[in-house]
């Protein structure tokens, strides 16, 4: 069959693509060989942090003096398959149907020019194919690694009863926040991180609060603690420590879902590198960018707006909606343990190795909102600002429900606010906002 957009993959960001594109009147196919929706809806995103929030409410609730409370294992599961739809993605595909989004089951492979094949059927594109495959788990080289029925994410998020016992591999953000989930859930949890903190990618405080906050639920931290080896039910570190669960997670990292686990390197409009014809396009992890679903949906909604354009006979225009030019300066994430990560832009450290003179600026989260929040309220926030444009580069916060502050400092990232102009951003009080303020005045203004 032919259409105008042919779309590899089926996740939110491929979904992204096609509604974009299908909306604009092109005839779009979308090809998905496991659940439409993808490793978000079944087994990453929703699932994880469906096991994640009822803990959190319960610490939360006993932090303002609620006693006596407790967590049903049962009930918590049972809300986090809800929130799969039972791993059925009936709706979903309902879903793209009402969207002109005509769905094909199968693999799909690129096998020449504007051209698909998906279970020895040809299909072709007049205008775009676009490559939105996602991210596989990167496994280790560990002895009898191919021979130990180990857990992936998949494992962690579709449990469908408590282990007695867990040991995460990897500090990541898999890691802690599936470390954090099941201890809380009763499992005695285990975390073997290979460097000296987890999460060694963001700001030097983050890792070591984190470790504070696993370790008041129970989870045992072991820090410098590179694998060697691992069976059923036992991983050896290469200082001799045997670690010991009844079932092991390894939480190692992702790489793109290519057949050589390498990126589709992309312009910032999605176009693939090295194609002529203008006619492939990638968006999402198997770009490399950023692995996280909100910025492979930006890419998609990008890539989509692209097409259309360029369909019409126009080109996107510099940082126009056809453009993912924020994947550069302003990635933002969460990392939902409790304490909850959350950061955008560039650390202190990136900054200073792009050759820019930056001014730092931390402090402690203690205003009248995180006081109000919860007793004994403990968090950090860091701004990173570049002295040359006086304009936020990054900002770093660590503590209680911050996700929600995450978003005002992308949009002052994004929109090259400086830090004069956001000095008449008067946060609301007593919101843990007002933490605002009080980096501003640590600055100097």
């Amino acid at each position: 069959m032919d259409f105008d957009v042919i779309v590899i993959g089926g996740g939110p960001v491929g979904e992204n693509v096609a509604w974009r594109t299908a909306a604009g009147g092109l005839s779009t196919a979308m090809i998905e060989k496991e659940l439409v929706g993808g490793e978000c809806s079944y087994w990453a995103c929703m699932p994880s942090k469906a096991l994640l929030r009822s803990g959190h409410a319960l610490a939360a609730a006993e932090r303002v003096g609620v006693v006596g409370g407790r967590l049903d294992p049962a009930a918590v599961l049972e809300r986090r398959t809800g929130f799969t739809s039972n791993w059925d993605d009936s709706g979903q595909v309902k879903w793209a149907e009402s969207e002109n989004i005509h769905v094909i089951r199968g693999e799909g492979e690129v096998t020449g020019e504007r051209e698909v094949t998906v279970g020895g059927e040809v299909h072709r594109a007049r205008q775009a194919v676009v490559v939105c495959t996602g991210s596989v788990p990167k496994m280790p080289p560990l002895e009898g690694i191919d021979d130990t029925p180990v857990w992936t994410s998949r494992d962690a998020t579709s449990a469908r009863e408590v282990p007695d016992s867990l040991v995460v591999l990897g500090g990541g953000v898999v890691g802690v926040e599936m470390a954090q989930a099941w201890a809380r859930l009763g499992s005695r949890v285990k975390l073997v991180v290979s460097g000296d903190r987890p999460l060694p990618k963001m700001e030097d405080f983050v890792g070591p609060l984190v470790v504070e906050g696993l370790e008041a639920d129970g989870v045992e931290v072991l820090l410098n603690g590179r694998a060697s080896a691992v069976k059923p039910g036992e991983l050896t570190l290469q200082d001799g420590r045997v670690v010991q669960g009844q079932h092991i997670l390894v939480a190692t990292g992702r790489v793109p879902a290519t057949k050589d686990g390498k990126p589709l390197t992309i312009d910032d409009s999605g176009l693939v590198s090295g194609v002529d014809g203008r006619w492939l396009y990638a968006a999402g992890d198997v770009t490399g960018r950023a692995l996280l679903t909100h910025q492979g949906k930006y890419q998609g909604r990008a890539v989509g707006t692209a097409i259309l354009e360029r369909a019409r006979g126009f080109e996107p225009k510099e940082r126009s909606a056809g453009q993912a030019w924020a994947d550069h300066v302003a990635v933002p994430q969460v990392v939902f343990t409790d304490p909850e990560v959350a950061f955008v832009g560039h650390t202190a450290e990136e900054a200073r190795a792009a050759g820019r003179d930056v001014k730092v600026v931390d402090l402690d989260i203690a205003v009248a909102g995180s006081s109000l929040h919860a007793d004994g309220y403990k968090g950090k926030a860091r701004m990173v600002v570049d002295e040359r444009t006086r304009t936020l580069v990054g900002v770093t916060f660590v503590g209680q429900d911050v996700a929600e502050l995450l978003h005002s400092a992308t949009v002052a990232i994004v929109g090259e606010v400086t830090v004069d102009r956001l000095w008449h951003a008067v946060p609301a009080y007593p919101t843990i906002s007002e933490v605002w303020l009080r980096m501003l005045e640590a600055y100097g203004l």
